[in-house]
């Protein structure tokens, strides 16, 4: 759910140049090629603008009024002219004083300039306030290949038909008659989404002439300017020492307490968005995109990129990518459960399960279990039918090929947006090295194959023996969650007994419900407390492996916290759909745990009404769970903190704190990033594909979520969280070659799910073969008559141990002890030759799995591939565009030193030419 709103022009007075017999060059008639774009404050109201060309006029012949007005919003110092690019908060108490002292001589030595201010409600508390100056700023920008704008962009159109014209005609007119598209915000209200136009390239100061610059204020945005500044931090020295480098570690070791850019202000106002503009950029996303009443608008992902950084605006777009794949396949997923819901009344087996009133079933568990009559699960069977169904097998293919056609489309929004964002040219080896790994391997440096220039590096067999360490550690975790799994298994066998027993009868006759819905729940407990443990331990892993750069150090990273909780979180679901009923021998036979505990049998309507509690509960909590902690955690902190200040020092002072206070008030954004919003949607789209043939609803579920998750981060970045250091980034990295295992791992899953845990294919197998339409190649409901009874095998009740000898001898039943029970298997009764054997039909059942998981598998596979095969990565129009605009950048870059050349050669015949009339 996006919007990239980078209007081409402003739809008055366009005029169409032809340049060839083929192509249109679009421009507006009032900015040609070479004017200027809008800098970055072009989004503010005009009576709010911070600083423009204009403004800085104003500022000269207006005297101190902007500069006051400046100073008391502030974001500035205290002149009122250097604008605040970044914060550090420090206290006077710290006793780290001399590293913090050198620090700051090294960062005026870098050409920074600083100023401080205590707080205004505790005077231990010291804000560091930084400000860039322009040759600060163009020398750093230089090195980190900041891409400037430079030029105009120049759109090209193909020439099209009369005939296609006519029709385009025609079908703007039957527009005029259709409603507006409510879900687009309102560009005659908000004129401030368009975007910048303009061709940009690496800043260079030797070609400073190429670049716009009306105003070297306001040249480097806010973002770009904070980010110049926090890349020259990380290379201060603050203590001799080849590891004493770099503001991260004063943080660490508790020099600065925070350190943060500067939110542009209230992100409120008294006056309406659509009357009087937007205050500031802070101001305008809250009101069109972290507001609860626009939850139903497009995303203004180009002001979420302009405020907080590229990758927040790849986030944010993959989100609401996936937010709307997700319409399809919930509605699909619905679809399927409706139909399980009209085919209730009419399912032969549900039936017949309802009405064996004398089909009796052995107990489920040792001693305390009772006898039970089949038709007492008839809630369950019915339940069952909901999600298993005729439907189940075709929701299960479209899911696979929904998670191909997610992926494939993905890749060319992400292109798209990735040309809009001037990201196509933005390598990996543009990338700083990490502070951490210069220090470690300083002594050791080698040629870069690209720059050319010399870098530290890492020895091959260094990083061996730190990855064998770390894959040991990352073993040694999946162990550990194993073993929880394990222990959730002794507790259902060892509870389902004591429930039997249970006083209450309502937990006494629903003891497997009983037994499965508490081990859900402390499962969940226990994936809560390992995330913490794992987290902690992933770090370490990750910081000794001494990744060369951020982007590698967060891939390895997240790798490793996936594993884990992909593993913590699914592990006990893989136990209930794979394992649970499967191993369990039969009666007289059972095969128990350490010879000791009988292992939990699956309920007599079949295993899958446990794998969909199991995945409903989990998703549930964890999701409530999940949005409790990302904003109603954040509210907590921030209003006992404004309590706080309220008891101590009046709510009168509050509204005269400066920027930097409030800021600081404010809650920082996670260690690690991006990385919990991420990790939490992947672990949810991995419960929407990976067991989806179990629960139909998983999609709908995610939907409704997705919509509130969106408004949800959104609200949090821009009202809870301290502003993020804006950073760039090319696509979601690691992830989406996680998505693509998952969607891989679906694929096998579901295929296994719909072969062995539900009931499709012993019923495909009866109706075919065993049943009433037996040779006839039918497989209608009226087929499936007897077919209950054909699942169930006889046991003679003398046959059980001793210890699983039930207490009670049935009599409550016929009023005589029983002789015979029933289970569910495939197996011979006990007056055969081979008593309890396994019948003809088992073996027929077993062969048809197989060679369903090996006909779906391979059918499924082949659609994937040739989706992915069929559609192309790139959109043809973007390459194209693309192929285009490199043409005309070479030609303007040409054109350009060209006429510079020429200035330069007049000049100095002019020159020569005056020096010649001066000789005698």
């Amino acid at each position: 759910m996006e919007a990239s709103f980078s209007g081409i022009s402003n739809g008055k007075n366009k005029v169409f140049h032809a340049v060839a017999k083929d192509v249109n060059i679009l421009f507006d008639e009032l900015e040609a090629v070479n004017s200027p774009c809008k800098d970055d404050d072009s989004l503010l109201h005009p009576g709010n603008l911070t600083s423009t060309s204009e403004d800085a006029s104003r500022l000269e012949a207006g005297g101190e009024t902007v500069r006051d007005r400046n100073k008391a919003n502030g974001l500035y110092f205290r002149d009122g002219k250097c604008r605040i690019d970044y914060i550090l908060v420090y206290r006077k108490s710290s006793p780290q004083t001399e590293k913090r002292e050198v620090f700051e001589r090294n960062i005026r030595a870098e050409g920074l300039q600083m100023e401080k201010e205590s707080s205004l409600v505790n005077s231990d508390v010291i804000f560091v306030k930084l400000h860039a100056p322009w040759e600060v700023l163009g020398r750093y920008a230089e090195q980190m290949n900041v891409r400037m704008p430079f030029r105009r962009k120049i759109y090209y159109l193909p020439r099209r038909y009369k005939f296609m014209s006519r029709i385009d005609k025609q079908i703007s007119r039957f527009r005029r008659w259709l409603p507006k598209k409510p879900m687009r915000l309102d560009k005659e209200t908000l004129p401030d989404l368009e975007e910048n136009d303009c061709y940009t390239a690496p800043f260079s100061q030797q070609r400073i002439h190429h670049f716009i610059i009306h105003n070297k204020d306001t040249f480097f945005n806010n973002a770009t300017r904070s980010r110049i500044v926090h890349h020259i931090l990380q290379r201060i020295k603050y203590e001799e020492g080849k590891n004493k480098i770099g503001l991260n570690r004063l943080l660490t070791n508790g020099s600065y307490e925070a350190a943060f850019p500067l939110h542009e202000g209230s992100y409120r106002s008294k006056n309406s968005i659509k009357t009087h503009g937007a205050v500031n950029h802070r101001h305008l996303l809250y009101e069109c995109w972290a507001s609860w009443g626009v939850w139903y608008k497009y995303q203004p992902l180009d002001l979420v990129r302009r405020y907080f950084g590229e990758k927040i605006g790849l986030y944010f777009a993959w989100l609401g990518w996936y937010t709307g794949m997700l319409f399809p396949a919930a509605f699909i997923g619905l679809f399927v459960f409706l139909y399980g819901v009209t085919t209730l009344d009419h399912c032969q087996v549900s039936k017949e399960v309802c009405q064996a009133t004398d089909i009796i079933m052995c107990p489920v568990c040792d001693k305390y279990c009772p006898f039970m009559r089949l038709s007492d699960s008839c809630v369950y069977a019915k339940v069952t039918h909901l999600f298993d169904n005729g439907a189940t097998v075709f929701f299960a293919v479209f899911m696979a090929v929904w998670a191909t056609v997610f992926l494939e489309f993905w890749k060319r929004r992400r292109a798209v947006i990735a040309y809009d964002w001037d990201l196509i040219d933005w390598e990996e080896e543009e990338e700083e090295i990490r502070p951490q790994f210069e220090a470690k391997y300083s002594k050791k440096e080698r040629m870069n194959p690209i720059s050319g220039k010399p870098e530290p590096y890492q020895a091959f067999t260094d990083k061996c023996s730190r990855l064998i360490v770390s894959a040991s550690g990352i073993f040694f975790m999946i162990c550990v969650v194993i073993a929880a799994v394990f222990g959730i298994v002794i507790y259902r066998v060892v509870t389902v007994s004591t429930f039997a027993a249970f006083k209450w009868a309502l937990i006494r006759n629903n003891s497997q419900v009983a037994t499965t819905g508490t081990a859900v729940c402390i499962n969940f407990c226990i994936i809560m407390l390992l995330n913490v443990l794992y987290e902690k331990v992933a770090l370490l892993l990750t910081n000794l492996e001494q990744p060369r750069t951020e982007s590698e150090w967060e891939n390895s990273f997240t790798l490793k916290m996936f594993l884990f909780q992909f593993v913590n979180l699914n592990s006990s679901t893989f136990y209930i759909a794979f394992f649970l009923g499967r191993f369990t021998g039969h009666p007289g036979a059972y095969l128990r745990l350490i010879n000791r505990w009988r292992l939990e049998e699956c309920h007599p309507s079949g295993c899958l009404i446990d794998l969909c509690m199991q995945m409903g509960i989990i998703m549930v909590l964890k999701q409530t769970w999940n949005n409790f902690m990302e904003l109603g955690y954040p509210l907590i902190q921030n209003w006992w903190t404004r309590r706080k200040v309220r008891q101590e020092h009046g709510t009168e002072r509050k509204i005269n704190f400066p920027q930097w206070e409030k800021d600081y008030n404010l809650q920082p954004m996670n260690a690690y990033g991006l990385f919990d919003e991420y990790l939490e949607m992947i672990l949810q789209f991995g419960f929407t594909t990976i067991f989806v043939a179990a629960f139909p609803l998983a999609p709908l579920l995610a939907l409704l979520n997705n919509i509130i998750e969106i408004r949800l981060d959104a609200y949090k970045f821009v009202t809870q969280w301290r502003r993020p250091l804006a950073s760039r980034a090319k696509d979601i990295g690691i992830w989406y070659g996680i998505l693509e295992g998952i969607g891989i791992l679906s694929v096998i899953t579901n295929a296994f799910v719909i072969a062995i845990t539900s009931d499709f294919i012993p019923r495909l197998v009866y109706a075919y073969k065993y049943g009433p339409c037996a040779g006839q190649g039918e497989a209608g409901q009226k087929c499936m008559v007897g077919y209950v009874n054909a699942s169930l095998s006889v046991f003679r009740i003398s046959d059980f141990e001793n210890r699983s000898e039930p207490e009670s001898d049935g009599s409550e039943f016929s009023g005589t002890p029983l002789k015979y029970c029933r289970y569910r298997d495939y197996r011979d009764p006990p007056h055969s030759l081979a008593p309890y054997g396994y019948t003809l039909q088992f073996w027929h059942v077993l062969a048809a799995r197989l060679a369903f998981i090996i006909v779906f598998e391979h059918l499924v596979f082949c659609i994937k591939h040739l989706i992915s095969y069929l559609i192309p990565d790139l959109p043809k129009d973007l390459r194209d565009r693309m192929r285009r605009e490199k043409y005309l950048i070479q030609e303007m870059m040409y054109e350009a030193e060209l006429e510079r050349l020429q200035k330069e050669r007049k000049e100095r015949k002019k020159n020569g030419k005056a020096h010649h009339n001066e000789w005698p």
